[in-house]
């Protein structure tokens, strides 16, 4: 048994020692210090497989990359599939200019003793709900407030639009 730890002990110091040796046989020399008299070496004398940095040929960009995007654009960071929320215009765009008519469609209205629906622009909508309209970059606030036959009463502001049902 003291044979083998013996063994074991003295490979591990023959091994050490041996790295140890290589390490500074590969250890790069300090540069001999030079005098007045004696020019310097220069560093591509003494290793011969390199060269200064002055010799080296400059690297020209051939084709530069850039991304510019258009305002109307998807974000590319954006996830697939992901719309960003419209943004509600404020105090100042929203008091611009009447909503036409057109920009509505009632294609259903269902009216019965407890509730009241109609399909606005292909939505479910009841009386009192409030929506979003989307025209070019503006979005104005809707709301429906009132379900008769044959028609749909909405508010914006101070205006009233009054939508008839589309009959095919």
């Amino acid at each position: 048994m003291n044979r083998i730890l013996a063994l074991i002990s003295l490979s591990i110091f023959a091994a050490t020692a041996a790295i140890a040796a290589d390490r500074s046989a590969k250890a790069p020399t300090a540069p001999a210090a030079t005098t007045a008299d004696q020019p310097a070496k220069t560093a591509g004398a003494e290793q011969p497989g390199k060269t200064e940095a002055a010799d080296l040929p400059k690297i020209e960009l051939k084709n530069k990359s850039s991304f510019t995007m258009d305002a109307g654009s998807r974000n590319p960071f954006w996830p697939i599939g992901w719309k960003p929320a419209a943004k509600l215009s404020g105090a100042k765009g929203d008091q611009g200019g009447d909503i036409p008519v057109s920009a509505f469609l009632v294609s259903t209205i269902t009216v019965e003793q407890g509730a009241r629906f109609a399909i606005i622009n292909g939505k479910t909508m009841q009386e009192g709900q409030q929506f979003g309209l989307l025209l070019g970059t503006q979005t104005y606030q809707i709301v429906l407030k009132k379900i008769e036959d044959g028609r749909v009463i909405l508010g914006r502001h101070d205006q009233e639009i009054i939508v008839p049902l589309r009959r095919k």
